[in-house]
């Protein structure tokens, strides 16, 4: 449990640490008075200051912050936030997404290098299954599923596992032809997922490990927002599927019972999403403060600092509620 709760902590402060770096040194470049950069929330632990930054240690582990000069209050002051030109402004906002989406690119092009990319080129194809009788040979390279393009091998897998049809049209290149195969499926009971019985090249080198970081990056950025759209629609279980601070704690013990490789995807998956949660128009967060740019650069003058403040107040107060719920249910999965 001891070791559960040390990893939870390393794997949530390297991002809280990053995202805010991201805010910090794009702060710092275009010249705006950084008062405060605080890794955790609540009581302070620890602080040193430099130059005219407190640097602090809190003793929540959730979260942190970068308290910038005018950011949430008037201020006269030549290097205040809210004196900055909005692109200035908007660029120092990006900056902390930016940066959780750069640490899930290095962490994964790291693993891809470590263990290998999986490709859609077929190595093999097992005799007597599906793609064997569909005249699927070794060398052939799948490049579409039902006219889907197939850009990584486990999109392929998983379109095929989630198929609800008996058959699907694999479009192959074959010695620069384009071929076209209707291929069954099959249950691999081991497994217990459809399959059409192919094994798939590795490559194992820097440039495949970095294109297969961006590859997968993407896939797991549309798998997000799909899921938004489930929620949406009202598909999505959002008491299974959502997990707040207490479940990421269990997750994070689960891959680190696992191995290093999977706390490193673990690692790299929580911070796509922290990129992506910071983005959305949610009051309290980034994409809000962007969103009041965007309205102050539409306008010509900025929205009264007073009413931005109660928005993001009462968005943080929502938040907080929303994240307690979250963390109920992680608690009941739990227990």
């Amino acid at each position: 449990m001891i070791f559960t709760l040390i990893s939870a902590a390393v794997v949530l402060g390297l991002l809280v640490i990053v995202h805010e770096l991201g805010h910090f040194a794009v702060a710092k470049a275009v010249g705006i008075k950084v008062q405060e950069f605080s890794v955790g929330m609540g009581p302070k632990i620890f602080q040193v200051k430099k130059g005219e930054t407190d640097y602090s240690l809190r003793g929540v582990p959730i979260g942190g912050y970068v308290k910038m000069e005018g950011e949430d209050e008037s201020s006269d002051d030549e290097g205040s936030f809210s004196n900055k030109p909005i692109l200035s402004r908007i660029a120092v906002l990006i900056a902390g997404s930016f940066m959780n989406f750069l640490l899930a690119i290095i962490v994964l092009s790291g693993i891809f290098f470590a263990i290998g990319v999986v490709t859609t080129n077929i190595a093999a194809v097992e005799e007597g299954a599906p793609a064997y009788e569909a005249g699927i040979e070794a060398g052939d390279r799948i490049i579409a599923i039902d006219g889907e393009r197939a850009r990584t091998a486990s999109a392929v897998q998983n379109y095929i596992n989630l198929s609800e049809e008996e058959q699907v049209q694999v479009t192959l290149e074959r010695e620069g032809e384009t071929i076209e195969r209707t291929v069954g499926t099959a249950i691999d009971e081991e497994y217990n997922r459809r399959v059409i019985g192919v094994q798939f090249d590795v490559e194992q080198s820097l440039g495949a490990a970095v294109a297969g970081s961006f590859r997968e990056t993407r896939t797991i950025v549309v798998e997000i927002f799909n899921f938004f759209g489930r929620i949406f629609s009202g598909e999505a279980n959002v008491s299974e599927e959502v997990a707040g601070p207490v479940g990421i704690v269990s997750l994070v013990g689960d891959a680190t019972r696992a191995g290093f490789i999977n706390v490193a995807l673990l690692t790299a998956f929580i911070s796509i999403n922290l990129g992506i949660m910071n983005l959305l128009p949610i009051p309290a967060l980034d994409g809000s403060r962007i969103l009041f740019l965007l309205l102050e650069a539409v306008r010509g003058k900025p929205i009264d600092p007073e009413k931005e403040g109660m928005v993001h107040l009462v968005g943080f107060g929502i938040l907080i509620f929303l994240m307690l719920m979250v963390t109920y249910q992680d608690i009941l999965r739990l227990f």
